[in-house]
Protein backbone atom coordinates (compact mmCIF):
# COMPACT_ATOMS: atom_id res chain seq x y z
CA UNK A 1 0.00 0.00 0.00
CA UNK A 2 2.75 2.52 0.79
CA UNK A 3 4.57 1.90 -2.46
CA UNK A 4 1.20 2.80 -4.60
CA UNK A 5 0.89 5.81 -2.38
CA UNK A 6 4.44 6.16 -3.44
CA UNK A 7 3.91 5.96 -6.72
CA UNK A 8 0.66 8.29 -6.49
CA UNK A 9 3.16 11.30 -4.87
CA UNK A 10 4.96 10.84 -8.40
CA UNK A 11 2.76 11.15 -10.51
CA UNK A 12 1.57 14.76 -9.09
CA UNK A 13 -2.52 14.19 -9.52
CA UNK A 14 -4.48 17.20 -8.66
CA UNK A 15 -7.98 16.72 -7.76
CA UNK A 16 -8.06 13.40 -7.03
CA UNK A 17 -10.22 11.55 -4.06
CA UNK A 18 -7.72 8.86 -2.13
CA UNK A 19 -9.99 6.22 0.04
CA UNK A 20 -7.80 4.58 1.84
CA UNK A 21 -8.39 0.87 3.83
CA UNK A 22 -6.54 0.86 7.35
CA UNK A 23 -3.59 1.90 6.00
CA UNK A 24 -1.48 1.75 9.52
CA UNK A 25 -2.59 -1.79 9.86
CA UNK A 26 1.18 -3.59 10.19
CA UNK A 27 3.10 -0.63 11.10
CA UNK A 28 6.01 0.48 13.79
CA UNK A 29 5.23 4.02 15.52
CA UNK A 30 8.36 5.15 13.49
CA UNK A 31 6.72 4.17 10.10
CA UNK A 32 3.21 5.12 10.83
CA UNK A 33 4.59 8.92 11.27
CA UNK A 34 6.34 8.37 7.87
CA UNK A 35 2.97 7.40 6.31
CA UNK A 36 1.17 10.00 7.65
CA UNK A 37 3.27 12.52 6.59
CA UNK A 38 3.06 10.91 2.81
CA UNK A 39 -0.85 11.37 2.98
CA UNK A 40 -0.41 14.74 4.38
CA UNK A 41 1.79 15.62 0.64
CA UNK A 42 -1.25 14.40 -1.19
CA UNK A 43 -3.70 16.49 0.44
CA UNK A 44 -1.33 19.50 0.77
CA UNK A 45 -0.93 18.87 -3.27
CA UNK A 46 -4.61 19.24 -3.78
CA UNK A 47 -6.62 16.42 -3.29
CA UNK A 48 -8.67 14.57 -0.94
CA UNK A 49 -7.66 11.58 1.31
CA UNK A 50 -10.47 9.63 2.95
CA UNK A 51 -9.50 6.99 5.68
CA UNK A 52 -11.51 4.36 7.19
CA UNK A 53 -9.25 4.13 10.36
CA UNK A 54 -8.95 3.05 14.02
CA UNK A 55 -5.32 4.38 14.85
CA UNK A 56 -5.30 7.26 17.42
CA UNK A 57 -2.67 9.16 16.09
CA UNK A 58 -4.09 9.00 12.60
CA UNK A 59 -7.19 10.28 13.62
CA UNK A 60 -5.62 13.55 15.77
CA UNK A 61 -4.09 14.36 12.42
CA UNK A 62 -6.79 14.33 10.43
CA UNK A 63 -8.32 17.87 9.69
CA UNK A 64 -12.07 16.20 9.96
CA UNK A 65 -13.69 12.82 11.43
CA UNK A 66 -16.43 11.15 11.25
CA UNK A 67 -17.67 8.81 13.45
CA UNK A 68 -20.30 6.12 13.21
CA UNK A 69 -21.70 3.87 15.89
CA UNK A 70 -22.77 4.41 18.91
CA UNK A 71 -21.92 0.63 18.70
CA UNK A 72 -21.47 -2.62 16.47
CA UNK A 73 -24.05 -4.34 13.99
CA UNK A 74 -27.84 -4.13 14.94
CA UNK A 75 -26.58 -1.25 17.84
CA UNK A 76 -24.48 1.00 14.87
CA UNK A 77 -25.26 2.84 11.43
CA UNK A 78 -25.78 6.13 12.88
CA UNK A 79 -23.72 9.28 12.32
CA UNK A 80 -22.89 10.27 15.89
CA UNK A 81 -20.35 12.88 15.25
CA UNK A 82 -18.93 14.82 12.41
CA UNK A 83 -16.51 17.98 12.95
CA UNK A 84 -12.65 18.46 13.68
CA UNK A 85 -10.60 16.09 16.00
CA UNK A 86 -11.45 18.79 19.06
CA UNK A 87 -15.06 18.69 18.19
CA UNK A 88 -15.43 14.83 18.31
CA UNK A 89 -13.56 14.97 21.44
CA UNK A 90 -15.88 17.26 22.80
CA UNK A 91 -19.00 15.34 22.02
CA UNK A 92 -19.90 13.11 24.74
CA UNK A 93 -21.84 10.73 22.33
CA UNK A 94 -18.86 9.96 20.48
CA UNK A 95 -17.04 6.45 22.38
CA UNK A 96 -14.35 7.49 19.96
CA UNK A 97 -13.64 10.83 21.24
CA UNK A 98 -13.75 9.80 24.43
CA UNK A 99 -10.63 7.53 24.12
CA UNK A 100 -9.08 10.34 21.60
CA UNK A 101 -9.75 12.97 24.51
CA UNK A 102 -8.13 10.44 27.21
CA UNK A 103 -11.48 10.49 29.50
CA UNK A 104 -10.95 6.63 28.48
CA UNK A 105 -8.38 5.10 27.83
CA UNK A 106 -7.30 1.43 27.09
CA UNK A 107 -5.72 0.64 30.40
CA UNK A 108 -2.99 -2.00 31.40
CA UNK A 109 -3.83 -5.24 33.86
CA UNK A 110 -3.67 -4.68 37.16
CA UNK A 111 -2.31 -7.52 38.50
CA UNK A 112 1.08 -8.58 39.30
CA UNK A 113 2.80 -9.68 36.09
CA UNK A 114 3.10 -13.28 35.43
CA UNK A 115 6.03 -15.12 35.79
CA UNK A 116 7.25 -17.43 32.63
CA UNK A 117 6.46 -21.60 33.75
CA UNK A 118 9.28 -22.43 31.76
CA UNK A 119 11.42 -21.64 28.09
CA UNK A 120 11.13 -22.24 24.80
CA UNK A 121 14.72 -21.36 22.86
CA UNK A 122 15.44 -21.15 19.06
CA UNK A 123 19.05 -21.62 18.20
CA UNK A 124 21.10 -19.91 14.96
CA UNK A 125 17.44 -19.08 13.31
CA UNK A 126 18.41 -17.02 9.63
CA UNK A 127 15.76 -16.98 7.55
CA UNK A 128 15.69 -13.68 5.20
CA UNK A 129 17.64 -11.15 7.53
CA UNK A 130 17.32 -12.76 10.57
CA UNK A 131 21.31 -12.86 11.24
CA UNK A 132 21.67 -16.42 13.42
CA UNK A 133 19.81 -15.06 16.62
CA UNK A 134 19.12 -17.44 19.36
CA UNK A 135 15.52 -16.42 20.82
CA UNK A 136 13.42 -17.77 24.24
CA UNK A 137 9.92 -17.38 24.34
CA UNK A 138 8.54 -17.34 27.90
CA UNK A 139 6.03 -20.36 28.27
CA UNK A 140 2.70 -19.73 30.59
CA UNK A 141 2.50 -15.87 29.43
CA UNK A 142 1.58 -13.15 26.83
CA UNK A 143 4.76 -12.72 24.72
CA UNK A 144 4.43 -9.93 22.53
CA UNK A 145 7.10 -10.00 19.41
CA UNK A 146 7.39 -6.13 18.36
CA UNK A 147 9.48 -4.01 16.24
CA UNK A 148 9.84 -1.58 12.92
CA UNK A 149 8.28 -2.67 9.93
CA UNK A 150 10.83 -5.15 8.32
CA UNK A 151 12.54 -5.90 11.30
CA UNK A 152 12.40 -9.95 10.97
CA UNK A 153 8.94 -10.65 13.25
CA UNK A 154 7.19 -12.51 10.51
CA UNK A 155 10.08 -14.14 9.47
CA UNK A 156 11.10 -15.39 13.01
CA UNK A 157 7.72 -16.47 14.28
CA UNK A 158 5.40 -17.35 11.40
CA UNK A 159 7.68 -18.79 9.21
CA UNK A 160 10.31 -20.36 11.65
CA UNK A 161 9.07 -21.21 14.87
CA UNK A 162 5.32 -21.71 13.85
CA UNK A 163 6.40 -24.36 11.11
CA UNK A 164 8.79 -25.63 13.03
CA UNK A 165 6.87 -26.30 16.12
CA UNK A 166 4.00 -27.82 13.93
CA UNK A 167 6.38 -30.05 12.18
CA UNK A 168 7.88 -31.78 15.64
CA UNK A 169 4.67 -31.63 17.59
CA UNK A 170 2.13 -32.73 15.00
CA UNK A 171 3.97 -34.36 12.15
CA UNK A 172 3.27 -31.10 10.03
CA UNK A 173 4.55 -31.83 6.57
CA UNK A 174 5.69 -27.39 6.91
CA UNK A 175 9.11 -25.82 5.62
CA UNK A 176 10.48 -23.83 8.48
CA UNK A 177 13.31 -21.56 8.65
CA UNK A 178 16.76 -22.43 8.85
CA UNK A 179 17.28 -23.01 12.76
CA UNK A 180 20.05 -25.05 14.81
CA UNK A 181 17.40 -26.36 17.07
CA UNK A 182 14.71 -25.77 19.59
CA UNK A 183 15.15 -26.65 23.45
CA UNK A 184 12.33 -26.76 25.52
CA UNK A 185 9.65 -28.80 23.22
CA UNK A 186 9.38 -31.77 26.59
CA UNK A 187 6.70 -28.31 27.61
CA UNK A 188 4.65 -28.20 25.21
CA UNK A 189 1.88 -30.43 23.23
CA UNK A 190 0.92 -28.39 20.52
CA UNK A 191 1.12 -25.31 18.67
CA UNK A 192 -1.95 -23.30 17.08
CA UNK A 193 -1.56 -20.73 14.69
CA UNK A 194 -4.62 -18.43 15.07
CA UNK A 195 -4.46 -16.63 11.67
CA UNK A 196 -6.48 -14.02 9.90
CA UNK A 197 -7.39 -16.09 6.81
CA UNK A 198 -10.72 -16.52 5.93
CA UNK A 199 -13.05 -19.44 7.72
CA UNK A 200 -14.58 -20.54 4.79
CA UNK A 201 -14.55 -19.73 1.40
CA UNK A 202 -17.86 -20.48 0.05
CA UNK A 203 -21.11 -18.49 0.83
CA UNK A 204 -22.19 -21.26 3.17
CA UNK A 205 -19.15 -21.06 5.54
CA UNK A 206 -20.78 -19.16 8.40
CA UNK A 207 -19.29 -18.33 11.98
CA UNK A 208 -22.24 -20.37 14.10
CA UNK A 209 -20.68 -23.42 11.29
CA UNK A 210 -17.05 -22.53 12.09
CA UNK A 211 -17.65 -22.76 16.24
CA UNK A 212 -19.80 -25.25 16.63
CA UNK A 213 -22.60 -24.03 18.11
CA UNK A 214 -24.57 -24.70 14.53
CA UNK A 215 -24.97 -28.40 15.07
CA UNK A 216 -26.33 -27.65 18.59
CA UNK A 217 -28.77 -25.42 17.44
CA UNK A 218 -29.99 -28.42 15.16
CA UNK A 219 -29.76 -30.77 18.03
CA UNK A 220 -32.14 -28.43 19.60
CA UNK A 221 -34.42 -28.15 16.79
CA UNK A 222 -34.73 -32.00 16.24
CA UNK A 223 -35.86 -32.34 19.98
CA UNK A 224 -38.66 -29.71 19.53
CA UNK A 225 -42.16 -31.75 19.59
CA UNK A 226 -42.86 -30.77 16.49
CA UNK A 227 -40.16 -31.94 14.68
CA UNK A 228 -40.37 -35.09 16.66
CA UNK A 229 -43.64 -35.88 15.88
CA UNK A 230 -42.82 -35.25 11.81
CA UNK A 231 -39.18 -37.51 12.20
CA UNK A 232 -36.86 -34.66 12.08
CA UNK A 233 -33.85 -35.27 12.62
CA UNK A 234 -30.62 -32.94 12.97
CA UNK A 235 -29.91 -33.08 9.12
CA UNK A 236 -33.10 -31.65 8.41
CA UNK A 237 -32.10 -27.97 9.90
CA UNK A 238 -28.92 -28.23 7.68
CA UNK A 239 -28.73 -26.02 4.45
CA UNK A 240 -26.40 -28.33 3.31
CA UNK A 241 -28.19 -31.57 3.07
CA UNK A 242 -30.96 -32.22 1.03
CA UNK A 243 -34.45 -32.91 3.09
CA UNK A 244 -34.87 -29.47 4.61
CA UNK A 245 -33.45 -26.97 2.65
CA UNK A 246 -34.72 -25.36 -0.48
CA UNK A 247 -33.48 -27.51 -3.69
CA UNK A 248 -34.36 -24.63 -5.49
CA UNK A 249 -31.03 -22.55 -4.84
CA UNK A 250 -29.42 -26.05 -2.99
CA UNK A 251 -29.35 -24.06 0.42
CA UNK A 252 -27.61 -21.31 -0.51
CA UNK A 253 -30.22 -18.41 -0.37
CA UNK A 254 -29.59 -17.31 -3.58
CA UNK A 255 -28.89 -17.88 -7.12
CA UNK A 256 -26.30 -17.00 -9.64
CA UNK A 257 -27.37 -15.29 -12.95
CA UNK A 258 -24.44 -15.82 -15.33
CA UNK A 259 -23.72 -12.43 -17.89
CA UNK A 260 -22.28 -12.52 -21.04
CA UNK A 261 -19.98 -9.26 -20.81
CA UNK A 262 -20.34 -8.20 -17.28
CA UNK A 263 -19.68 -9.99 -13.92
CA UNK A 264 -22.05 -12.82 -12.63
CA UNK A 265 -25.24 -11.62 -10.44
CA UNK A 266 -26.66 -13.06 -7.23
CA UNK A 267 -29.77 -12.46 -6.29
CA UNK A 268 -32.11 -13.86 -3.66
CA UNK A 269 -34.35 -17.22 -4.37
CA UNK A 270 -38.02 -16.72 -5.23
CA UNK A 271 -38.82 -19.96 -4.09
CA UNK A 272 -37.77 -19.29 -0.54
CA UNK A 273 -36.83 -16.02 -0.54
CA UNK A 274 -33.58 -16.39 0.85
CA UNK A 275 -33.93 -18.35 3.83
CA UNK A 276 -32.03 -21.66 2.38
CA UNK A 277 -35.04 -23.81 3.94
CA UNK A 278 -38.43 -25.33 2.43
CA UNK A 279 -41.27 -24.27 3.69
CA UNK A 280 -41.99 -27.76 6.18
CA UNK A 281 -38.78 -26.63 8.07
CA UNK A 282 -40.04 -23.57 8.50
CA UNK A 283 -42.42 -24.62 10.00
CA UNK A 284 -40.91 -26.12 13.39
CA UNK A 285 -40.14 -23.03 15.60
CA UNK A 286 -37.91 -22.20 18.76
CA UNK A 287 -39.59 -19.45 20.71
CA UNK A 288 -41.71 -18.57 17.35
CA UNK A 289 -38.08 -18.23 15.57
CA UNK A 290 -37.63 -20.70 12.53
CA UNK A 291 -34.07 -22.68 12.26
CA UNK A 292 -33.74 -19.57 9.50
CA UNK A 293 -34.69 -16.45 11.95
CA UNK A 294 -32.13 -17.80 14.15
CA UNK A 295 -29.24 -18.09 11.46
CA UNK A 296 -30.24 -14.15 11.15
CA UNK A 297 -30.05 -13.24 14.73
CA UNK A 298 -26.76 -11.18 16.15
CA UNK A 299 -24.26 -13.29 18.36
CA UNK A 300 -25.81 -10.82 21.60
CA UNK A 301 -29.31 -11.59 20.68
CA UNK A 302 -29.19 -15.20 20.61
CA UNK A 303 -27.37 -15.06 23.85
CA UNK A 304 -30.50 -13.98 25.26
CA UNK A 305 -32.64 -16.26 23.33
CA UNK A 306 -30.90 -19.33 24.29
CA UNK A 307 -29.77 -18.85 27.96
CA UNK A 308 -31.39 -21.69 29.53
CA UNK A 309 -29.48 -24.04 27.03
CA UNK A 310 -25.91 -24.14 28.49
CA UNK A 311 -24.12 -26.10 25.86
CA UNK A 312 -25.51 -23.47 23.28
CA UNK A 313 -24.93 -20.41 25.14
CA UNK A 314 -21.37 -21.29 26.81
CA UNK A 315 -20.17 -21.14 23.21
CA UNK A 316 -21.87 -18.05 22.30
CA UNK A 317 -20.36 -16.20 25.21
CA UNK A 318 -16.71 -16.80 23.56
CA UNK A 319 -18.15 -15.02 20.75
CA UNK A 320 -19.12 -12.23 22.66
CA UNK A 321 -15.78 -12.04 24.96
CA UNK A 322 -13.60 -11.59 21.75
CA UNK A 323 -16.04 -8.99 21.01
CA UNK A 324 -18.15 -10.90 18.16
CA UNK A 325 -21.16 -9.82 20.06
CA UNK A 326 -22.99 -7.95 16.38
CA UNK A 327 -22.06 -10.39 14.05
CA UNK A 328 -25.06 -12.50 12.17
CA UNK A 329 -24.62 -16.96 13.54
CA UNK A 330 -25.14 -17.51 9.61
CA UNK A 331 -23.60 -14.26 8.23
CA UNK A 332 -21.23 -15.47 5.04
CA UNK A 333 -17.99 -16.01 5.91
CA UNK A 334 -16.87 -14.12 2.90
CA UNK A 335 -18.37 -10.69 4.49
CA UNK A 336 -16.08 -11.08 7.95
CA UNK A 337 -12.95 -9.00 7.75
CA UNK A 338 -9.19 -10.42 8.43
CA UNK A 339 -9.48 -9.53 12.02
CA UNK A 340 -13.21 -10.55 12.77
CA UNK A 341 -12.40 -13.86 10.65
CA UNK A 342 -9.11 -14.48 13.45
CA UNK A 343 -11.26 -13.69 16.61
CA UNK A 344 -13.93 -15.99 15.39
CA UNK A 345 -10.98 -18.72 14.97
CA UNK A 346 -9.56 -17.27 18.80
CA UNK A 347 -13.42 -17.48 20.22
CA UNK A 348 -13.43 -21.27 18.55
CA UNK A 349 -10.34 -22.32 21.07
CA UNK A 350 -11.87 -20.40 23.61
CA UNK A 351 -15.00 -22.55 23.83
CA UNK A 352 -12.27 -25.87 24.08
CA UNK A 353 -10.90 -27.64 27.13
CA UNK A 354 -7.26 -25.86 27.60
CA UNK A 355 -4.42 -28.73 28.37
CA UNK A 356 -2.37 -25.75 29.69
CA UNK A 357 0.17 -27.05 27.32
CA UNK A 358 -0.29 -25.21 24.26
CA UNK A 359 1.47 -22.52 22.29
CA UNK A 360 -0.96 -19.88 20.58
CA UNK A 361 0.82 -17.73 17.86
CA UNK A 362 -1.51 -14.70 16.36
CA UNK A 363 -0.55 -11.98 13.88
CA UNK A 364 -1.49 -8.81 14.94
CA UNK A 365 -4.98 -9.76 16.46
CA UNK A 366 -5.87 -6.09 16.89
CA UNK A 367 -6.28 -5.50 13.65
CA UNK A 368 -9.88 -3.75 12.37
CA UNK A 369 -10.38 -2.69 15.77
CA UNK A 370 -12.17 0.13 17.74
CA UNK A 371 -10.00 1.07 21.07
CA UNK A 372 -13.09 0.39 23.12
CA UNK A 373 -12.42 -3.12 21.78
CA UNK A 374 -8.75 -3.84 22.24
CA UNK A 375 -9.31 -4.44 25.63
CA UNK A 376 -11.59 -7.38 25.77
Amino acid sequence: QRIRLASQLGCGLVGVAYILDEPSIGLHARDHQALLDTLLRLRDMGNTVVVIEHDAATMHTADWLIDLGPDAGILGGELVASGTPQQVMANQHSLTGQFLSGARRVTRPQETRREPAGWLTLRSAELHNLKQIDVSFPLGVFCAVTGVSGSGKSSLVRQTLHPALARVLHNAQTAPGPYEAIEGLEQVNQVINITQDPIGRTPRSNPATYVGVYGEIRKLFASLPEAKARGYKPGRFSFNVKGGRCETCKGYGRKRVEMHFLADVWVTCAACGGSRYNEQTLEVTYHGRSIADVLDMEVQEALESFAPLPKITNILQTLDDVGLEYIRLGQSALTLSGGEAQRVKLAKELSRNATGRTVYILDEPTTGLHLSLIHI
